[in-house]
């Protein structure tokens, strides 16, 4: 064997391990970032991985949403506002007893109102879905279905029993809407 050889190979099988722990690292950092999403997204995590039908674009667009919703000015609501919307809400409530057709169509608004107050985009339902996601992961589903029974209660296809679960549902994400930063900061520093 040439005197050449022995450091020949030498630095290959150096190549080929530092090779092997660069991939091990990738597949490490992958593994890190999808279990950050799922715990980030919760539930919207594999609902988006159904839509996309790969996980990888899944994670790419959960991606794409954190990024944007962390560009946005995501606010938490002046005294005022929350006074508004906590009297809104209320005579929202109290119409569904004798129009609960008209109550859900206002839930619906009251909703799409306080999230354009909080600084979200409000122009398209999917987009307001996906970026609610990134904050109230656990409340975006219950969303979804509020707004879908919101569109069949226009076309008059919906149960007062749907439009009671509508209600309950727009009620769940209006109460996580409605709290503050330094709310939700005191609530988790006691229970912790």
């Amino acid at each position: 064997m040439p005197t050449w050889a022995g450091p020949v190979i030498i630095l290959a099988l150096v190549i080929i391990a530092v090779v092997i722990a660069l991939i091990a690292l990738q597949v490490a950092r992958r593994r890190r970032q999808s279990q950050e999403l799922h715990e980030t997204f919760g539930p919207e995590y594999d609902r988006t991985v159904s839509q996309y039908g790969s996980q990888g674009r899944a994670e790419a667009e959960l991606t794409t949403r954190k990024e944007r919703v962390e560009a946005l000015d995501i606010r938490p609501l002046a005294p005022a506002d929350r006074s508004r919307f906590t009297q809104a809400w209320r005579a929202t409530q109290a119409r569904f007893v004798d129009d609960p057709t008209r109550a859900t169509t206002d839930a619906d608004r009251l909703i799409t109102d306080l999230l354009r107050v909080r600084g979200y985009p409000v122009s398209d339902f999917e987009r307001r879905a996906a970026d609610i996601s990134v904050t109230h992961p656990n409340v975006v589903a219950n969303y979804r279905i509020a707004h879908a029974t919101s569109l069949a209660n226009e076309q008059g296809q919906a149960s007062t029993e749907d439009l009671r679960t509508a209600m309950i549902h727009y009620r769940a994400l209006y109460d996580e809407l409605l709290e503050t930063d330094t709310e939700r900061t005191t609530e988790r520093t006691e229970v912790g």
